[in-house]
């Protein structure tokens, strides 16, 4: 069952150097119980679109969209204050800047405990040791050694990875149908991001929990993703299960991010030079015209000044005028 469903999603931004196209004709399509990574390079837009679905975008934003659904909604017809209920109840997000997230003049358990939903089996009188006790069980979750102290701590008195931890915990703390995670494990030591990687899947899998995950290391979504979508610079270049993605690239994009994982199978030699894709992203007020890839792409022709239709075949969605083909009796990329 589709639970959120976007079409040509574009978002135009007032700078000082006049209106960019921060996004451009942005399509996604997310099932229940499906965790769906967004991978990109930062300034990819990746954090725009996010922040579009929760309903929250900045003053100097112009949006246009085609269809914004959710779970049979039309997002687009919600006034204000069904917008924010919907925010509060079915979806939650954790923020990439933790510690400008939090408010400074709050305590974090009473931050935490605002998070989440009453139960209606207790008293009014029962309610606030009871909320405070789930509350400092969610901090342990996400790896505080010692939530009963950090309760009355001020986010101002937290490192920036215990601040990354509360944001989490604030998230997971009302049991979102949607969870929109941007870079969760930012500032965390690797045996907590595995600790909060793990706490993540069981909420997928036991409590049904939509997720999507945006993030930059290609390794960490391809092993935690069921579906991928590849974004630069501000349009999708590639969507498709993940197994199916990494074993058959379309987009030449998508080929060169996986082709510059290291080998980790064989040695590599001392001062060795690593693949990479030469050049770097385009600012917004200096953007290409049609794929904006194009200046980059070791595939680019006289077409790709014309920005290509994501098309999709087979499951799978590509925008590219050229895309990767394979022989199917070897399955290997066949020469064009």
């Amino acid at each position: 069952m589709t639970l959120l469903d976007i079409r040509n999603l574009s978002i135009e931004l007032d700078t000082p150097h006049g209106r960019v196209k921060a996004l451009e004709k942005v399509s996604l399509t997310l099932n229940a119980g499906e965790v769906h990574g967004l991978l990109g390079e930062s300034g990819s837009g990746r954090s725009l679109l996010a922040r579009t679905i929760m309903g929250i975008p900045g003053h100097n934003w112009s949006i246009t969209v085609d269809r914004m659904m959710w779970d049979g909604q039309n997002l687009l017809e919600l006034d204000t204050k069904a917008r924010r209920a919907l925010m509060g109840s079915d979806m939650a997000m954790i923020f990439q800047d933790p510690s400008g997230s939090l408010d400074p003049a709050r305590t974090v358990g009473s931050q935490v405990i605002e998070a989440m939903p009453k139960n209606p089996e207790l008293k009014f009188w029962q309610q606030k040791k009871y909320r405070t006790q789930i509350a400092q069980q969610w901090l342990h979750k996400v790896g505080i050694k010692s939530p009963d102290n950090l309760m009355d701590a001020y986010p101002w008195e937290l490192s920036e990875g215990e601040c990354q931890k509360v944001m989490i915990a604030i998230a997971l703390a009302n049991k979102p149908r949607l969870l929109i995670a941007d870079e969760p494990t930012t500032s965390m030591e690797l045996s907590t991001q595995a600790q909060i990687f793990r706490l993540l899947a069981k909420l997928n899998l036991v409590h049904g929990v939509s997720i999507l995950l945006i993030s930059h290391e290609i390794e960490t979504l391809t092993h935690w993703c069921d579906r991928l979508t590849v974004f630069y610079s501000g349009q999708v270049m590639e969507s498709g299960a993940t197994d199916e993605l990494v074993s058959s690239p379309r987009h030449p994009y998508t080929r060169i991010l996986l082709e510059c994982l290291p080998d980790k199978s064989s040695p590599i030699a001392h001062k060795a030079f690593m693949p990479s894709l030469h050049g770097s992203a385009p600012a917004l007020q200096h953007l290409p015209i049609g794929c904006r890839l194009g200046p980059r792409c070791p595939s680019a022709r006289k077409q790709c000044v014309t920005q290509p239709r994501l098309v999709h075949e087979k499951g799978r969605y590509c925008a590219c005028h050229f895309p990767i083909q394979y022989d199917e009796s070897r399955h290997e990329p066949t020469t064009s």
